[in-house]
């Protein structure tokens, strides 16, 4: 099942990134390599969010993620929220649904 965890950033997030990024990064990128995240990255313009888009059975995995976020822990991230999504369009769809 696909989720989205919705990341709202702190108002001086990109001030303060450059000491928990490396942290960040590499635990989005080891739950990337355990088949976990699909996508991720940082809304631009303004840079208030994140959005990262999970692949997983429970959205428990997707808790503990973030929980365990050094931006979470930090107080980059002010709030999250993750939501369900259901994919019908495209190769990595879970729920594929073709016309006709």
């Amino acid at each position: 099942m696909h989720y989205i965890l919705f990341y709202d950033y702190s108002a001086d997030y990109l001030e303060r990134r450059s000491e928990f990024r490396d942290e960040h990064l590499a635990m989005a990128w080891a739950a990337q390599g355990a088949g976990q995240i699909v996508l991720a990255g940082a809304l631009a313009e303004p840079a208030d969010g994140a959005v990262l888009i999970f692949d997983v059975e429970s959205p428990d995995v997707i808790e503990r993620f973030a929980e365990a976020d050094p931006y979470v822990r930090n107080g980059l991230v002010t709030g999250y929220r993750i939501r369900p999504w259901t994919t019908v369009v495209g190769d990595l769809a879970g729920t594929p649904i073709k016309p006709g």
